[in-house]
């Protein structure tokens, strides 16, 4: 369950229901709320950590106190809520909901596990810390988005209940996919108002994909106004204002990206066909180069090769190409099979079985994961059939 936050990083190419959150007294030049149909759901975090009545009912129940009785209370929460006997919860990708909405769905990212995982710490009385981890961005497309997803982690406490609580003052890191090596990587702490404003610039990039343009402008305002200093929903809302054809805004809103990370390279290949499309190609221009002498092979970069050589039908050149995107972003499940694709191709049943197989244990979302599992199938049983003579 890696993915945890997302960034809308490539460009595209080219409160309450249904009341506008109040604007502050002095309007930002970055916003436009005339310009967006108010929510058409409620904008903002409450509630975001509250538990329902279901999920008291759980906590109080004989089952969660076994956990907590054998286990200990870190280690007992975490059994209750993720042991495969119990909720069966299922990593899904596609939406950062509230700890309850991830409760009630039993499914969530890696970011709505670690909210629902806070508010049931929390109710026990424990301390609780949020930790960014130090990893590679990985990446997925949706609805002709790229996004990037980081890593998150919770770390769980307590005190001393008693005298003899042995366990008091330790910590447990809670970590839903932990990389490799992943004791030895850098964290970052993270505040509670982090976790917030992740999970409502999670939220518009959410709507935004869906295709709800004005909720996504609400939510990425909301972000920004949460935390107004972090480079993503100032990034987030320039995409937004590019499909909603405000390009002078969505340039506003790129600059203000990178004022706050200045090698931010998605940001600037966000903001370069933005200033091509104002007609200002040589600004364009030096900013791709730039991004390009940073990244010089962006992602999906080896991916789009070798789709371009399956199309052509040179498979051998497509294997090697998806092989080294595979190599460099091992998590991702259309990596895995398209390789499996391209191997079936040159005849090799087996290695195409193998990359099937990680497509099914690396997808992030559950349709993706039944339609993998269908190939595979069938790929099996073709190998068992009967051969003709």
């Amino acid at each position: 369950m890696r993915r945890s936050f997302l960034l809308l990083l490539l460009a595209l190419q080219t409160g309450c229901v249904g009341i506008r959150p109040a604007p502050p007294a002095a309007q930002s030049p970055l916003l436009a709320d005339t310009a967006f149909a108010p929510p058409s759901q409620p904008i903002g975090s409450a509630g975001l950590f509250t538990l329902s009545p279901a999920m008291r009912a759980y906590l109080h129940s004989s089952a969660f106190k076994t956990h907590l009785r054998d286990d200990g209370m870190e280690r007992g929460l975490v059994k209750a809520l993720y042991s495969h006997s119990d909720l069966q919860l299922e990593y899904d990708a596609s939406r950062t909901g509230t700890a309850a909405e991830t409760y009630a769905a039993r499914s969530g990212n890696c970011l709505a596990l670690v909210i629902m995982t806070a508010a049931f710490a929390r109710e026990l009385g424990m301390t609780v810390r949020y930790q960014s981890v130090d990893v590679e961005q990985s990446w997925t497309r949706n609805a002709g988005l790229y996004v990037g997803s980081g890593h998150v982690n919770v770390v769980l406490g307590h005190r001393a209940q008693t005298f003899y609580d042995s366990s008091a003052g330790q910590e447990l890191v809670v970590d839903f996919l932990a990389p490799k090596d992943a004791g030895r990587l850098h964290t970052r702490r993270l505040e509670e108002a982090d976790i917030v404003a992740l999970f409502m610039n999670n939220r518009a990039v959410e709507t935004l994909t869906e295709g709800h343009l004005d909720d996504a402008y609400w939510w990425a305002r909301a972000a920004l106004a949460s935390r107004p200093a972090e480079a993503a929903p100032y990034n987030t809302l320039g995409v937004i204002y590019e499909r909603h054809g405000d390009l002078a805004l969505a340039e506003r809103a790129y600059r203000a990206a990178l004022t706050r990370e200045p090698d931010n390279v998605a940001v600037m290949q966000n903001l370069s066909p933005t200033l091509a499309a104002l007609g200002r190609h040589a600004e364009a221009r030096a900013l791709a180069e730039r991004a390009a002498r940073l990244q010089p092979a962006p992602p999906f970069h080896y991916f789009n090769q070798g789709m371009l050589a399956m199309r052509r039908g040179d498979y051998g050149a497509a294997r090697d190409l998806f092989a080294r995107e595979v190599e460099r972003a091992p998590y991702d499940d259309e990596f895995h099979f398209w390789l499996a694709q391209a191997l079936l191709r040159l005849g090799d049943a087996t290695q195409a079985d193998r990359q099937l197989a990680l497509a099914v244990d690396t997808s992030i979302r559950p349709g993706d994961r039944q339609r993998y599992s269908s190939k595979l199938a069938h790929l099996r049983q073709l190998a068992i059939a009967p051969q003709p003579r």
